[in-house]
């Protein structure tokens, strides 16, 4: 596996991890306290002759908070009336729902896949920096990180607020190599997804990516990376 040559020293061999500490949503009391806001909401919107059907945002996990919002099938409504000069304030409230209920389930129903902190236990004890980069929130990445006991492995933390763009554009990848004093090619990213792929081929980083998570909905062993593995103790 490649996180860095071994011929240069800790502080330039450089190791980037995708994503929120590898974790995985228990959609049990979350799932239904979310379908309960949306028949409530539902209702509302019916009650104004505006009736907004409750969805799922698959394919849009990995794209950024703002992505499931603007997902939602009254986004196009909202979109149209913007459009028109109208409902700016309107999704600007539903914005600030959305990060409040986030902030508040943010970890609760979440676990670590097996492996994640002995993996990065291990890569820390061999010198190895390391950054988290992912397009949640910047605010609850660090949070969701401090509530599994990973945070103190990262020097940096960026979220999809950090920079002009998220992956799978470049440049936070980039930006994250110079916050780490290394080298694209000299850096490794390990992620889960063809985002995390992407953005690592252009910016010019060698890529692994781990066989759980999600792709949305996709084969994870179909998509152009340096190698897969099914646990991060398998870097170490």
């Amino acid at each position: 596996m490649i996180y860095g040559s071994r011929h240069h020293s800790p502080s330039t061999a450089g190791f980037l991890r995708g994503r929120d500490g590898r974790s995985r949503w228990n959609h049990g009391r979350h799932a239904r306290g979310f379908r309960q806001g949306h028949r409530r909401h539902a209702a509302r919107s019916e009650t104004a002759g505006n009736r907004c059907q409750p969805h799922r945002t698959h394919g849009r996990q990995g794209l950024g908070a703002p992505a499931a919002v603007s997902a939602h099938p009254c986004a196009e409504r909202e979109r149209r009336w913007r459009r028109g000069g109208e409902g700016a304030a309107t999704h600007a409230r539903a914005w600030d729902r959305y990060q409040w209920h986030y902030e508040r389930i943010n970890g609760q129903y979440s676990t670590l896949y097996p492996g994640v902190a002995d993996g990065l236990a291990a890569l820390a004890r061999a010198g190895y920096p390391m950054a988290c980069l992912t397009n949640k929130p910047t605010a609850f990445a660090h949070e969701l990180l401090k509530a599994k006991g990973l945070h103190g492995y990262f020097g940096h933390v960026f979220g999809g607020d950090a920079f002009e763009r998220k992956k799978p554009d470049p440049m936070p990848l980039v930006k994250t190599c110079e916050a780490l004093c290394t080298p694209p090619a000299k850096t490794l990213m390990v992620g889960d997804s063809s985002n995390d792929a992407s953005a690592a081929r252009a910016a010019g980083c060698p890529v692994v990516l781990v066989t759980y998570g999600y792709n949305h909905g996709e084969p994870i062993r179909s998509v152009n990376a340096d190698a897969f593995v099914d646990s991060l103790t398998e870097l170490a």
